[in-house]
C-alpha cells in the first residue's frame, strides 16, 4: 500500500512540476508548483520526516509562493508587455538544457548503489527528537542563530524605518 501510494505522490509531483515549465500562463504555473511543493512534502512525511514536511509546507507553499503569486498579480503582466522569444534564446536555453544534461550523465556514471538498512531507525526524523538534540547537545548554536535572526530583525526595522 505505501508503494502504491509513492508512486502516486511522485507521479503527482513529477506532473505538476513539468506543468510549472511547460504552462503558458504564469498562474497555472505558480499553483502548480504550489501543488508540487505539497507533493514533495507527502514524500518527505512517507520517510517518517515529519519536521521537514511541515516545514515544506510552512516555507515554500506558504510563505514563498504567496509572494510569488502577489508580486505576479502586482505586475498585471499582458501579452504585449512580453518580449517576443527571439531564436537565439530558444537555442541559447538549448545548449543550457544539453549542459545540464550531460552534468547529470557524469554524474551518475560514477554512481554506486548504496546499501541501505533493512530496519533503519524509523524515529530519527520524528519532531521529538529533534528538539531533544537541539535543546540538549545543540543548545548553545541553537541560542546563537536565535540572537543572530534578533539581531537581524531589528537591523531590518531600523534600515525600514522612516523618519517622520
Amino acid at each position: 500500500m505505501e508503494e502504491i501510494l509513492f508512486y502516486l505522490i511522485s507521479a503527482a509531483a513529477i506532473i505538476s512540476a513539468l506543468f510549472v515549465i511547460f504552462s503558458k500562463s504564469p498562474m497555472y504555473s505558480i499553483i502548480a508548483l504550489i501543488i508540487t511543493f505539497f507533493s514533495i512534502s507527502g514524500l518527505y512525511v512517507m520517510l517518517n520526516a515529519q519536521f521537514l514536511g511541515a516545514v515544506q509546507i510552512i516555507v515554500y507553499s506558504g510563505a514563498i509562493m504567496v509572494l510569488f503569486l502577489y508580486v505576479l498579480m502586482m505586475l498585471n503582466l499582458k501579452e504585449k508587455d512580453e518580449p517576443l522569444k527571439e531564436g537565439s534564446f530558444r537555442i541559447l536555453a538549448t545548449i543550457c538544457g544539453g549542459l545540464v544534461f550531460i552534468g547529470f550523465t557524469g554524474a551518475l556514471k560514477g554512481y554506486q548503489e548504496i546499501d541501505f538498512p533493512i530496519n533503519p531507525d524509523s524515529q530519527i526524523g520524528l519532531t521529538k527528537n529533534l528538539g531533544h538534540l537541539l535543546f540538549n547537545k545543540y543548545v548553545l548554536p541553537f541560542e546563537l542563530a536565535g540572537i543572530l535572526f534578533l539581531a537581524a530583525l531589528v537591523g531590518a526595522v531600523m534600515i525600514g524605518k522612516r523618519d517622520l
